[in-house]
């Protein structure tokens, strides 16, 4: 069977879901047995979202082989538990870094460089590439941004060619849409998609399924209305409506016959019923939960729920596993002082201190830290909330009130925090951090090794700085102890308090390997002692 290739657009608004309709399709497929990965063609400039603000794009998700993508790419593997991989998401800033590198070393024997052909070509190659490896059956492709947008015009040009080019049974194409509903006539308004739909036939691209975003049920005269004024066969426009839970998705598309179509289309021989008993079972978990907990999230972007979502996901997966439905209250740290810490952390049964960059709501982290550190409260600090536990302890409980990240201080007497020393010589930010996997060793007997059931690990990193080692020996005489190490350079991977009901701070990202089906053990522990200690 020939690799197929499903496209997926958007139109008539931003953030409609294509990534969690792209996702449940995805799962669909998978459930049928088939080898199925999703790739996503952002619209923008930047070779990549490292350098982007989180309020600008949400969270920066990485891959195991170390790549800073979009948001979407985490849906991708929560809800197909396998990675994915710098392959995977492709910017205009590549493809055109791409295109110029290649014109300069004079690859295009003297041609014009234009859009057509040579952008389009290298998207199509792009988009290809992980379907020439012959490890899939299906490659799901997101096209990001809104059909009509200046930037993704040359994405759907793309599309429209390799339609052209592959066999009719090897594509596919699905435009999501919006069906807004109007409550002064109560009444939904199929014009926007007739737009949007228009606007994608005219890039020469035709929908073989329409998906409509909506708040209420779709009637069969809608339907039929909205398939006869955008050409599409009657059966073929199915409705996204709003679910309980993303993870929800996938059985409403099963209940719509999405897979199906997909399947019919495409000409795969496989009509087997989904397994999604699994699937199922965890969303179960997740409606109908015994206990409940509040767990206080303090960072610096809390404004914006995508700059954490990787952190929110990874506690609807540790809830689930513990039976409990877990309440999560963000805390803006800029507003974190020592006088009234203890008036916005009351009621707390786990803290969690985020990650992120920059001096702006450090000292708010700090006051956060200590409170969960003198109180018992359960704790979890993630990269920069780890580097902030070191401060902490290193403040107020071995007495060096100037302990700081040479970060923001570069002239502190006990710059516990350092750049690492292969990041001093670099003068570029983009997609230079350490980044991507790297294994971990944690000490035997240690709470981190009970949690995972190992003492080897492999986490995935995005940073800059680390534990300074040369105050390695007076924190942990102090109680503070590395029990996570890298076994090939030494760096501090994993810190905790021994005696306290959970304290935890590690460098590394741990939200970006949980799963619904496979949790993360640090998540999983702190919500268990979030109950406990609610209890």
């Amino acid at each position: 069977m020939n690799t197929k290739y499903i496209f997926i657009t958007g139109g008539v608004a931003s953030s409609l879901g294509k990534g969690i309709i792209a996702s449940s399709l995805a799962k669909l497929l998978q459930a049928r047995g088939l080898r199925v990965t999703i790739q996503k063609f952002d619209p923008y400039i930047n070779i990549d979202p490292g350098t982007l603000n989180p309020y600008e794009h949400g969270e920066c998700y990485v891959t195991e082989d170390g790549a800073e993508t979009d948001l979407d790419l985490g849906h991708y593997e929560r809800f197909l538990g396998v990675y994915t991989s710098k392959a995977n998401n492709v910017t205009t800033g590549k493809i055109y870094h791409t295109v110029i590198t290649k014109e300069r070393e004079g690859a295009y024997l003297g041609k014009t460089v234009q859009i057509v052909p040579h952008i389009t070509d290298e998207i199509k190659r792009r988009m290809l590439l992980l379907g020439r490896t012959g490890e899939y059956d299906v490659i799901l492709t997101e096209i990001g941004g809104t059909i009509g947008d200046m930037e993704s015009q040359p994405f759907v040009e793309a599309v429209r060619q390799l339609q052209w080019e592959l066999p009719e049974e090897d594509t596919m194409s699905i435009h999501l849409t919006l069906i807004p509903y109007l409550s002064a006539a109560k009444e939904l308004k199929t014009k926007p998609t007739q737009h949007s739909v228009q606007a994608l036939q005219q890039g020469g691209v035709w929908p073989d399924v329409i998906v409509c975003r909506t708040e209420h049920p779709l009637s069969a005269e809608l339907r039929r209305k909205i398939a006869l004024f955008c050409n599409v066969r009657p059966g073929h426009v199915i409705q996204s409506i709003d679910a309980w839970s993303i993870y929800q998705v996938p059985l409403n598309m099963h209940e719509e016959h999405l897979d199906e179509l997909a399947v019919r289309k495409l000409q795969i021989d496989n009509f087997a019923t989904p397994d999604l008993s699994r699937w199922k079972e965890f969303l179960k978990r997740i409606k109908n939960p015994t206990h409940e907990v509040d767990i206080v999230l303090v960072g610096k972007y809390v404004e914006l729920q995508d700059a954490y979502k990787s952190i929110l996901e990874a506690f609807v997966h540790a809830g689930a596993a513990n039976d409990c439905r877990v309440h999560v209250h963000t805390l803006q740290s800029e507003n974190v002082y020592a006088d009234n810490v203890a008036e916005l952390l009351k009621g707390a049964d786990g803290i969690l201190v985020a990650p992120g960059f920059g001096e702006r709501g450090l000292e708010g982290k700090v006051c956060a830290v200590r409170y969960a550190r003198e109180k018992g409260i359960p704790f979890l600090g993630i990269c920069l909330g780890m580097q902030m536990c070191v401060v902490e302890f290193a403040r107020n409980v071995l007495g060096w009130a100037d302990a700081a990240s040479t970060e923001v201080n570069p002239q502190s007497g006990h710059p516990v925090i350092c750049l690492m020393e292969d990041q001093k010589a670099t003068t570029i930010k983009g997609g230079t951090m350490r980044l991507g996997a790297y294994s971990c060793q944690l000490e035997a007997g240690s709470l981190a090794a009970q949690l995972y059931g190992t003492t080897e690990i492999s986490e995935r990193h995005r940073h800059r700085y680390e534990f300074n080692s040369d105050y390695l020996e007076e924190f942990e005489k102090n109680g503070l102890k590395a029990s996570g190490r890298n076994p090939e350079t030494g760096l501090v991977e994993v810190v905790e308090l021994p005696g306290h009901p959970f304290f935890i701070g590690s460098q590394f990202h741990p939200e970006y390997k949980s799963t619904p089906e496979r949790p993360h053990p640090l998540f999983t522990g702190l919500v268990k002692a979030a109950l406990e200690h609610r209890g």
